[in-house]
């Protein structure tokens, strides 16, 4: 049996998987005051840090309210593994996890870092893989997803477009590695076991550099 109807078919379940946690109604300007916790790493504006060679952070600024808001639950449940948040999600309970979700959500999405040294045949492999994929590793192109432009389809695909290139790299190579398992239906998970490691960070630099206008 063809790889590629399995790959569609979980594209198309994806779409429809539900937040896992029960919603609930987020207030920005209380969670201005939660995410007191968060400025060290994720930084005032919500920019995050792209540390070459360490751990990055991610940018949050602008990013779907619903989505953040399960990865702190997932965090928080041990459905993501993360040591460095865990001891700050401890602290939240349902109502703070939707107000700091909330407030990085009406931030000003923030440009990326990481991929500004890249070369450009780099650059090119990687704009193929999130543009177009490469149906010869049965990979599909990251904009099937994450919507045009990559910035973003619903609660489910975060704006991926000006993300920092470490970040986006350490994601892909865990769910690789299968030490991150929170995507629906190992939709992520399958695509990245099909990646080479130069590959992922292709594909990371590229969407390092792109626009992160609608997040």
């Amino acid at each position: 049996m063809s790889k590629l109807p399995v790959i569609l078919a979980a594209i198309g379940l994806a779409t429809t998987a539900g937040i896992a946690s029960a919603e609930v109604s987020g207030d920005p300007q209380n969670g201005k005051e939660v995410a007191n916790l968060c400025v060290a790493c994720h930084q005032a504006d919500g920019s995050g840090k792209h540390i070459e060679g360490g751990e990055s952070w991610p940018r949050l600024a602008g990013l779907n309210a619903t989505y953040l808001a399960k990865q702190l639950h997932d965090i928080k449940d041990g459905s993501r593994t993360s040591p460095t948040m865990m001891p700050f999600v401890n602290m939240l309970d349902d109502q703070k996890i939707a107000d700091v979700a909330a407030y990085y959500s009406q931030l000003e999405p923030t440009a990326g870092e990481g991929g500004q040294k890249a070369d450009d045949a780099l650059l090119t492999r990687g704009e193929q893989l999130a543009q177009r994929g490469d149906w010869s590793q049965y990979v599909v192109s990251c904009k099937s997803c994450h919507g045009p432009g990559n910035q973003g389809a619903g609660d489910v695909f975060p704006g991926i477009a000006g993300q920092h290139a470490g970040y986006i790299e350490a994601q892909l190579k865990a769910w690789k590695e299968g030490t991150r398992k929170n995507d629906p239906q190992d939709l992520m998970g399958s695509i990245a076991r099909r990646m080479s490691d130069t590959d992922i960070h292709a594909v990371a630099v590229w969407l390092a550099n792109q626009n992160t206008a609608s997040n």
